[in-house]
């Protein structure tokens, strides 16, 4: 089984792009974030020409999540136990946002998540990323106890460069930057241990970023980010046999200005045999 995580940056701007790059890679699972539309607006008739079926989380044209799979699901999940809201005025009600969404593949479970912002080192936003990080971290971490837990993957954005090397971009290295702080990085440190999960895509490619921005030339300076992961349970990681950072979709007509991370895993089901839609 082939499962990706990509940061689409607006599913009804990229589509075809999106549906092109399953075919191409022949993807079975693709764990979307940055949607940026609710759920009636999710172009789900181009996924389903295609073969795919489609879980969709998305309350406005902010955030989004979504995954789909050609391999059917089920046990969908909105959100996460103890996922924690936001509100700019602390004493109003901090209310959820569409960044989390899980389901079952084939006796895989499977999670996207669009990690908050963060937006600067002293903002409130930071704080509840702080929070979020961890709450995902304890509630994988509760799932993982549960007498029927499935091996599992926590892809998505996660809006934290762990190395140094992470960061070709020499803005992020500056003193005061978000995604590269010490506390950004601890707090990713504390959900892979909370979670019980590993990087499953660093031991095979070390290097290389998964996000440029669109200002400034970045791509062709390669002035970018790694900040897209698979997060795996033990299982998980132990059953994976490939994995791709597809630098090349950031080259083509109108991308997102992140790329999508593969993994595959060898599964019981791995020998089907169904053909691709086209």
């Amino acid at each position: 089984m082939k499962i990706a995580t990509w940061n689409v940056n607006s599913i009804r701007t990229r589509h075809g792009l999106v549906v092109d790059f399953l075919h191409r890679q022949d993807v079975d699972v693709l764990l979307m974030q940055e949607t940026k539309c609710r759920d009636d607006q999710f172009p789900l008739d181009v996924f389903e020409d295609a073969g795919y079926e489609v879980a969709h989380y998305g309350l406005n044209q902010w955030n989004g999540v979504g995954i789909a799979s050609r391999r059917g699901f089920d046990t969908v999940e909105t959100g996460f136990a103890g996922m924690p809201g936001f509100s700019k005025d602390p004493t109003a009600e901090q209310a959820l946002e569409a960044r989390a969404i899980s389901a079952n593949v084939e006796g895989v479970r499977v999670c996207s998540v669009y990690v908050p912002n963060g937006r600067g080192i002293d903002d409130p936003h930071m704080a509840y990323k702080i929070e979020w990080l961890q709450r995902l971290g304890s509630a994988f971490g509760d799932y993982s106890q549960h007498p029927d837990a499935h091996p599992f993957v926590v892809g998505g954005d996660f809006n934290v460069a762990p190395l140094d090397s992470d960061a070709g971009d020499p803005m992020f290295l500056l003193p005061g930057s978000t995604h590269t702080s010490p506390k950004e990085r601890a707090a990713l440190e504390e959900f892979q241990s909370l979670a019980g999960v590993t990087d499953v895509v660093r031991p095979l490619i070390p290097e290389g970023y998964t996000f440029w921005d669109y200002k400034q030339g970045k791509f062709q300076k390669d002035h970018g980010l790694r900040i897209d992961f698979l997060y795996g349970s033990a299982e998980f990681a132990q059953s994976v046999v490939g994995v791709e950072i597809h630098r090349d979709e950031r080259a083509l007509e109108g991308p997102s200005d992140h790329v999508p991370v593969s993994a595959e895993i060898d599964t019981p089901g791995d020998d089907d045999d169904r053909p691709m839609v086209f």
